[in-house]
């Protein structure tokens, strides 16, 4: 008698990516994967090759517009810095953002409010990292983008999505945007 014994494939998982994005970027690139805030409840977060940055859990995020800045060369943090857009000083964000050098790749996330305060001159220097939204971005909305000093084009990497009492996810706030990607490393 022959007996034919089955043994079913063994469950594999799925591959994981950096920062679990959903496929693997190219070579010369770095995998990124950021959320605004939820309400005022739970703060934004933002990965890097599968490094976070900024999250509530690091407790380095806070109200306003959370910011990584990224040596777009090595892929090193320069520095992270959140700004109080409603009750903080707008002046002290437009003097951080004066002080970024080119090549730096910008990562920003709004938690609550990220637009209260903010100026012209503020949401000009956003816009010369590459956003298209910074200049519509209005109270309790919420904003991912990532950009770069020097970038002479406009930033694929943006999400916006407006405060909207009829279409809000949560009272008074709208829904978290998700956003995952490549950004190309810095040439020479």
């Amino acid at each position: 008698m022959h007996v034919t014994i089955y043994f079913p494939p063994t469950a594999t998982k799925p591959p994981r990516f950096k920062c679990g994005v959903s496929k693997p970027c190219p070579e010369g690139h770095y995998a990124f994967k950021m959320a605004s805030g939820a309400a005022s409840v739970v703060g934004p977060k933002i990965c890097l090759e599968d490094s976070i940055l900024m999250s509530g859990v690091k407790n380095n995020v806070g109200r306003g517009i959370n910011i990584a800045l990224v040596n777009g060369k090595t892929g090193q943090v320069i520095k992270t810095e959140y700004f109080d857009m409603w009750a903080g000083d707008v002046n002290t964000i437009i003097q951080f953002l004066k002080t970024i050098e080119d090549g730096t790749i910008v990562m920003m996330a709004t938690f609550d409010d990220g637009a209260t305060k903010l100026n012209d001159e503020a949401r000009k220097l956003i816009s010369d990292l590459g956003s298209t939204s910074i200049s519509s971005l209005g109270f309790r909305d919420n904003w991912i983008f990532v950009g770069g000093k020097g970038i002479k084009t406009k930033s694929p990497f943006e999400q916006h999505i407006k405060n909207n009492a009829e279409a809000n996810k949560y009272e008074g706030w709208p829904e978290v945007l998700e956003m995952e990607g490549c950004i190309p490393h810095k040439q020479e």
